[in-house]
C-alpha cells in the first residue's frame, strides 16, 4: 500500500521539492493551502504546474483548528511535513502578531488534530536557524541555546518547543529540523538571493538599472532546497524520532554570491548594486554557521550541491523566465 504525506506550504521553494521528492519515492501527496490560494492556481501554483495532476490540494487554514482536525481526519496520512510558515524575516519585523499568531498556532493544531485522532501519524517540524538568533559561539549544533532576535524566530522557538513536548508527553512520533539558509530557482523574490538573480535578468534585459540591497557584507551558510528536503524525509525515516541541525556548515557573504552571479554574465557587479540603508535587517552581523556532524553520523546525510553551482542555477533559471 502506498504511503501518504500531507505538507504544509506546498506551493513554497521547500514543499514543492518535497512534493516532487514524495512523488519518485512513491508516494500519494496531499498539500493544504490557503483557499485564497486555491481559488488562483495559476499565480499561486506556479512551482506545481508540472505535479498538478499528480498531488491532492485541500483547502484550509493553519489558523482553524477546526479546518485542520478536517484534513487530517480525511486523509490519516502516514507523514505530515509543517512547512507552512509566514517565513520572511523583514515581513516579521513588521507584522509580528500576525506571524506569531500563524506560525505557533498552526503547528500546535496540527499537533494536536494528529493526537487526537490519528496518533500513528509522524510529524515533521520546519524549524530555522533563527531559533539561535544572537549567538555567542559559531558554529551551532543541537546543543547550542536558543537565543532568538525576531517575532519569526520566537515563533520558530515555541513551534520546537511544542513539537519536543508532543514528542515525550505523548510519545508521537514528532521532530524538527533546524534548517540553515537554503536557496533554488524557486524562492521568493523577497528574498536577497532571488532578488539579486531575478534583477541581474532585469539589468541584462534593460529592464531595470541598479539592484538595491541593504548589507552585502551579511554571512550566511547557504545550501539547495533539494538537499535539505532530502534531509527532511530522512529524519521522518529514523524509527526513533530526533530533532538536527541541517546546513553546509560553510560562510558565504551576500557579496560573495553577488561576485558570482555577475562573473557569470560577464558584468562588473560594482557597477549595478546600489547600498540602501533601509535595507538594512536588526542583527545582521550574527553569524549562523551550521555544525551537522549529528546529521552526517546518524541520517549519513550531507549537502551535494556547492555553493557554486547553486549560484549558477539561479541566475541560469532567472535569464530564460
Amino acid at each position: 500500500m502506498k504511503k501518504s504525506a500531507l505538507i504544509t506550504g506546498i506551493t513554497g521553494q521547500d514543499g514543492s521539492y518535497l512534493a516532487e521528492f514524495l512523488l519518485k519515492k512513491g508516494y500519494k501527496v496531499h498539500g493544504v493551502v490557503r483557499r485564497v490560494a486555491a481559488e488562483d492556481e495559476s499565480h499561486r501554483f506556479w512551482r506545481l504546474r508540472h505535479l498538478r495532476d499528480k498531488i491532492t490540494i485541500h483547502a484550509g487554514s493553519l489558523e482553524s483548528y477546526a479546518s485542520i482536525i478536517n484534513i487530517v481526519t480525511r486523509v490519516k496520512p502516514n507523514e505530515i511535513y509543517h512547512l507552512g510558515a509566514q517565513s520572511y524575516i523583514d515581513y516579521a519585523f513588521k507584522d509580528e502578531f500576525s506571524t506569531i499568531n500563524t506560525n505557533i498556532n498552526g503547528t500546535h493544531f496540527l499537533l494536536s488534530a494528529i493526537k487526537e485522532f490519528s496518533p500513528k501519524t509522524k510529524f515533521y517540524f520546519a524549524a530555522s536557524s533563527e531559533l539561535f538568533g544572537n549567538v555567542r559561539k559559531s558554529p551551532q549544533n543541537e546543543d547550542t541555546k536558543f537565543n532568538p532576535r525576531s517575532a519569526y524566530g520566537v515563533s520558530k522557538v515555541a513551534g520546537f518547543y511544542l513539537t519536543k513536548n508532543y514528542r515525550e508527553a505523548y510519545n508521537i512520533h514528532a521532530c524538527s529540523g533546524i534548517l540553515y539558509n537554503h536557496e533554488s530557482p524557486r524562492r521568493s523574490e523577497n528574498f536577497v538571493s532571488r532578488k539579486i538573480t531575478k534583477n541581474l535578468s532585469l539589468i541584462l534585459k534593460g529592464k531595470i538599472k541598479k539592484i538595491s540591497l541593504g548589507n552585502i557584507n551579511s554571512k550566511r551558510d547557504w545550501g539547495h532546497a533539494k538537499d535539505y528536503v532530502y534531509a527532511m524525509w530522512k529524519m521522518m525515516q529514523l524509527r526513533k524520532p530526533q530533532d538536527f541541525v541541517i546546513g553546509s556548515g560553510k560562510i558565504h557573504t551576500v557579496k560573495d554570491f553577488i561576485k558570482l552571479a555577475f562573473k557569470h554574465v560577464n558584468l562588473n557587479y560594482k557597477k549595478y548594486i546600489k547600498i540602501d540603508s533601509k535595507l538594512f535587517r536588526p542583527n545582521d552581523k550574527v553569524i549562523l554557521k551550521a555544525n551537522f556532524n549529528k546529521a552526517k553520523r546518524i541520517l549519513k546525510w550531507k549537502p551535494t550541491i556547492t555553493f557554486k553551482s547553486l549560484v549558477k542555477e539561479m541566475v541560469e533559471y532567472d535569464l530564460k523566465n
